[in-house]
């Protein structure tokens, strides 16, 4: 006969209580300790992340109230202290006071892998310049989940983080990537999203793309398509909710190999808008030409808008 259906279950419940108790047991030297936490599903936390954070003599979160929904969830009675960007600056020497005098200190973000378009770097390289233990305690990470569900290629990525909010400076910051032969990956808050899809067509054109939201959530969607049909798409949804990361794919090289009398086209385009300095900015980024190619021949079609 065969083992029964439950047995199993039984092995696996086993191994993770040894697992989890070897975790438990082990002592913290002193040292800061990065621990990635769950981006939406509690499950998604790592047997060696619940030791630390057990373990910890104090744990540094964003907010209190969203962490304490962690801890409380895993019955984790830690001291919790407030970092987060407003109060980075005058924290980070009693945090770094604490680790000098022999504590172990935990440093978590409200979702995901510190420092990852949250605070930490700085405290991170005071640490290290003081000698002092620096551990990475690894898990899940909105980029890296979103990348490998959108089916573009993983072989090189680029993550951009948030873009600025303000029109002119988002499609400056998008043309700076315009070339980049690496799939990118931006941050973007649901608010923004319709303005911020429009100006992605405009700069990237009909490239493929995924916007993922509510990553590992009950309600969580990746859906995918070129840039404009993204944005058309989204236009017509009147609300939006959820976290979202915006997946695009890499420039192709040979689609950027224009004739004289096609950038000439460009530039008239990017003219009506736009000063000569920043329309010829734009093209050199859009095909990833050298302004001595574009700054002339931008001079002479100038002269025939007027």
């Amino acid at each position: 006969m065969g083992q029964s259906p439950s047995k199993p279950h039984e092995m696996l419940f086993r191994a993770v209580e040894t697992q989890l108790s070897r975790q438990l047991a082990s002592d913290l030297p002193a040292g800061l300790y990065l621990v990635a936490t769950p981006i939406g599903n509690l499950a998604d936390i790592s047997l060696r992340a619940l030791g630390i954070l057990s373990n910890a003599d104090l744990i540094y979160c964003e907010d209190k109230r969203h962490s304490a929904k962690l801890l409380n969830h895993y019955a984790i009675c830690g001291k919790l202290q407030s970092y987060h960007e407003h109060n980075a600056d005058r924290e980070l020497e009693p945090l770094l006071a604490h680790i000098i005098e022999g504590k172990s200190v935990a440093l978590i973000s409200d979702a995901g892998t510190p420092l990852v378009s949250d605070p930490g770097f700085k405290l991170v390289v005071e640490a290290k310049q003081r000698d002092l233990l620096v551990v990475a305690i690894p898990g899940a990470s909105a980029p890296i989940t979103a990348l490998v569900s959108a089916g573009l290629p993983t072989d090189s990525f680029l993550f951009a983080g948030f873009l600025p909010p303000k029109k002119a400076a988002r499609k400056n910051r998008l043309l700076e990537f315009v070339s980049s032969e690496a799939t990118l990956i931006f941050f973007e808050s649901p608010k923004r999203l319709k303005a911020s899809l429009r100006d992605f067509s405009v700069c990237f054109g009909d490239r493929r793309a995924a916007i993922a939201r509510e990553l590992t959530k009950l309600h969580e969607t990746v859906l995918t398509g070129t840039l404009p049909e993204l944005a058309a798409y989204f236009e017509q949804q009147e609300v939006i909710k959820g976290e979202i990361v915006i997946v695009v794919g890499a420039a192709d090289k040979d689609a950027f190999i224009l004739s004289q009398e096609e950038l000439a086209k460009e530039l008239a385009i990017e003219l009506q808008e736009n000063s000569l300095r920043d329309a010829v900015a734009a093209i050199c980024a859009k095909f990833d030409l050298p302004r001595s190619k574009v700054y002339n021949l931008a001079v002479s079609v100038k002269k025939t808008l007027k």
